[in-house]
């Protein structure tokens, strides 16, 4: 799938105002409840999601580099508001022109990126986090095909080598993608996720 870079910004909108949905419709007993990235309950997956919104929305300014930006919040007393400023940080980052044509450090990935490339790493990010937030709380998701295939075409290109894949790293090992696999699915899979263990997400 090819995508312009202001595509593949406001990919990324739409995937973000997806995970931004379904954070707002947890309720404060939901935030203990267990999720698919796997020791972490509702509070701390969407912490990391808040802490990964700041870190790119940095990176897209050239701050990329200085750690205090990628940072968990300490304050987690009201997670889907802190979220929501966070979310909201960033689509002003990637909205501002130029950014695609921008290098990004993602210290987490080892480097600096292009930008086009940096929004696709955040798009994929934000596809499979919606998704997780989904499985926690027992509902589906709801993003368009669009969207999907270029979440999809970003994770066939994750290396898959176990030094960079498992606990400590991005993600988890690759997992078999069968035939016929829906695209949200196979993403999923081929980021380590077990979609079959929560079916109403998918």
């Amino acid at each position: 799938m090819t995508v312009s870079g202001a595509d593949i910004v406001e990919l990324d909108r739409i995937a973000v105002q997806e995970a931004l949905r379904v954070v707002d419709l947890a309720e404060p007993a939901d935030w203990d409840r267990d999720t698919p990235c796997a020791g972490w309950d509702l509070r701390r997956l969407v912490a990391h999601m808040t802490a990964q919104h700041l870190g790119f929305a940095a990176a897209a300014r050239g701050a990329g580099l200085e750690a205090a930006h990628w940072r968990e919040p300490q304050d987690m007393d009201e997670p889907a508001r802190v979220h929501r400023a966070a979310a909201t940080a960033v689509l002003a980052a990637f909205a501002e022109p130029g950014t695609t044509e921008r290098e990004f450090a993602l210290p987490e990935l080892g480097g600096s990126f292009p930008g086009r490339q940096a929004v696709r790493f955040h798009l994929v990010d934000y596809v499979v986090h919606a998704w997780d937030v989904a499985a926690a709380l027992g509902v589906g998701v709801k993003l368009p095909d669009d969207v999907l295939a270029a979440a999809l075409a970003t994770a066939r290109r994750v290396p898959t080598d176990p030094a960079v894949r498992g606990p400590g790293n991005a993600f988890a090992p690759a997992l078999d993608v069968p035939d016929g696999s829906d695209p949200l699915d196979a993403t999923l899979r081929l980021l380590g996720r077990e979609p079959q263990r929560w079916p109403v997400a998918t």
